[in-house]
């Protein structure tokens, strides 16, 4: 089983380098960590007394895999989860924040599990999630994935400038959603032409 470590390795070569997309909420980030993320953790990397983009560009991947370790793994209890849940959610919670543990607990809720949908890991959140695996751990870790992957989807129904997030350039699957794949089983991934079908009425 791949380490905490190996799992964030493997997260910043999944987020890339430099990159300042307008059409990204997030904005200036670098190995996935946004100049939000710098702010919020007061990391001043050239020491100039502000933290701005050029503390992005400054940002190394040892920097930002010990930024994920610590403030998207364990701070937020990650680690408590099942083992099958534990990189899916440290992967989202570097995507996408709090909204990682809300998807969790909106589909433990679905299973008739009583937890709150407050994007925190407590004891209420741990003790579903370890019952909901206790059958099959796979198949708990596959209805998660397929929720964050509905969960892109909705983003970019809901805002245009999002969908080339979920599509390749040449149109097809990609970004968002292969990202979720990589935590699917194979059986559950889009075919071409399923993905074609749900994103049609993107033009």
């Amino acid at each position: 089983m791949p380490s905490v470590r190996d799992i964030a390795e493997e997260i910043v070569a999944r987020e890339g380098g430099f990159v300042n997309d307008p059409d990204d909420p997030g904005g200036a980030t670098n190995h996935g960590v946004t100049l939000g993320t710098l702010r919020r953790l007061g990391l001043d990397l050239n020491g100039d007394g502000a933290v701005t983009v050029a503390d992005v560009r400054a940002l190394s991947r040892a920097q930002a895999v010990d930024i994920f370790i610590r403030h998207y793994f364990e701070k937020p209890r990650i680690a408590e989860l099942p083992a099958a849940l534990q990189a899916p959610v440290f992967d989202m919670q570097v995507n996408a924040g709090a909204n990682a543990v809300s998807i969790l607990q909106r589909l433990l809720r679905e299973m008739a599990y009583e937890v709150a949908v407050d994007g925190r890991i407590g004891p209420q959140t741990i003790a579903a999630a370890r019952d909901a695996a206790a059958p099959d751990p796979q198949a708990l870790a596959d209805a998660y994935g397929v929720a964050r992957r509905n969960y892109y989807f909705r983003l970019a129904d809901a805002r245009p400038a999002s969908r080339k997030y979920a599509r390749s350039r040449s149109g097809g699957k990609g970004g968002w959603i292969t990202r979720a794949e990589v935590f699917l089983s194979p059986r559950f991934h889009l075919s071409t032409e399923a993905f074609a079908e749900r994103t049609a009425s993107w033009g």
